[in-house]
């Protein structure tokens, strides 16, 4: 259950990171600015202007990493799917990342998966229903269930090498 403030015995999440490519580029720009306005800290690690042949690896791995060495408590991946978004993210250790549509999988994937970055396509989704996922993300905390704890320790097992 969680509290009016979106905590569960938590500290709630103040500091999120956020990074797009050309494909999530404007979507970017509106979700920084309603998140500063509900009072989220917001840390861009771009793109900072609208470039056609960037690169989402330039700007995701960057925000991957910044979550796994807990510069930013969570993050917010960007690209015109939020597939390559997803993928690249995904290969940073510690990171788990989730290509996200609908509201379920937005708090499940962190209650059950730990989940610390959602992954969204700034051309499949709107800035409305992208809002509504990404603040369900942002309130939802890990069960730490034990069966979510094993599953958890064996994916920490292959990035370590020792499946």
């Amino acid at each position: 259950m969680l509290n009016h403030d979106g905590s569960v015995g938590m500290a709630r999440v103040k500091r999120v990171g956020i990074a797009a490519d050309h494909g999530g580029f404007q979507l970017k720009a509106e979700l920084s600015e309603s998140l500063r306005n509900a009072g989220y800290e917001v840390e861009d690690f771009g793109a900072y202007r609208l470039d056609g042949a960037d690169d989402y690896p330039d700007f995701i791995i960057p925000l991957a990493r910044a979550v796994a060495a807990a510069q930013v408590q969570r993050a917010v991946a960007l690209c015109g799917s939020g597939v390559g978004a997803s993928v690249a993210a995904n290969k940073v250790p510690g990171v788990r990342a989730g290509l996200i549509h609908d509201v379920f999988s937005a708090h499940q994937g962190v209650e059950d998966d730990d989940m610390n970055v959602i992954c969204l396509g700034g051309k499949v989704i709107g800035s409305g229903l992208a809002l509504e996922l990404i603040e369900t993300f942002l309130h939802a905390h890990f069960s730490g269930a034990a069966r979510h704890e094993r599953r958890l320790a064996k994916v920490h097992a292959l990035e370590t090498g020792n499946p």
